[in-house]
């Protein structure tokens, strides 16, 4: 079952996974806010993710093409302390997962790979509270202000991260990994210190720490936590140990 989405007034089911992932649907509209929750979860306005993503100082993200394995996966990171998670749009059925995952309070739950305005709604719809891209979409960014949820765009340079900002973004990831490593963040903040900046690619829990000691905001842990052999494998334990040395790391008790 997908996310329920309002078009011109009637409900109808939001069209397959991953279609239509060129641009914005016209006369979609949904609405979030204190007064209406989407499957039945409570707001989360994008300052109090900001303050949240803050205290937990990581997020775990998985990308898989297993559906059925996808839950179990990300079950294993919870186990072993991820409280922020994010789904990206290229797991099949996604918003089914979503949906699963965004009813339990003591989870905040996002989506990733959100290219635009459906993808940004149909992730609201379904209950998530954050929306990441791996670029910088002006449009996208405008969705999430609308919906009310917080938004983190991929960011590769200093101009981008600034645009992302001014265009709304309370967070910027930092997409793909720069050549300097955490020095380049640390350089970046020099002149721009209100920045938030969130490493992503190539975070592991050797390095995280030292993202972090760069002033990096927070983390996001992807392939190094979300082994795609132990995924295959069914090796849900190997996750779940990786999963507290992640935390561990990006919390300063390595």
């Amino acid at each position: 079952m997908h996310p329920r989405v309002l078009r011109a007034g009637r409900g109808v089911r939001a069209p397959g996974h991953r279609a239509d992932r060129g641009g914005g649907g016209p006369g979609l509209r949904c609405y979030h806010s204190p007064a209406f929750r989407f499957a039945g979860v409570e707001p989360m306005t994008p300052q109090a993710f900001v303050e949240r993503f803050g205290r937990e100082r990581a997020s775990a993200i998985l990308r898989t093409n297993d559906q059925e394995k996808a839950a179990l996966a990300m079950e294993a990171a919870i186990r072993g302390g991820f409280r922020i998670v994010e789904f990206t749009l290229s797991i099949p059925g996604v918003f089914d997962l979503v949906r699963e995952f965004a009813q339990r309070a003591d989870l905040v739950v996002g989506t990733g790979t959100v290219l635009n305005e459906i993808d940004a709604r149909h992730s609201v719809a379904a209950g998530a509270r954050f929306l990441v891209s791996p670029v910088v979409d002006e449009a996208v960014i405008a969705i999430a202000g609308e919906l009310g949820v917080a938004c983190m765009p991929g960011t590769h340079t200093p101009t981008e991260m600034l645009r992302a900002h001014r265009a709304g973004a309370q967070l910027c990831k930092l997409f793909p990994a720069p050549a300097g490593g955490p020095a380049w963040v640390r350089s970046v903040l020099a002149p721009l210190p209100f920045l938030k900046i969130v490493p992503t690619n190539g975070v592991d829990e050797r390095n995280a720490a030292e993202w972090l000691g760069a002033g990096a905001f927070a983390v996001g842990f992807v392939a190094p936590l979300f082994d795609a052999a132990d995924i295959a494998a069914g090796n849900w334990d190997a996750i779940e140990a990786r999963a507290r040395r992640c935390l561990a790391a990006a919390r300063g008790k390595a």
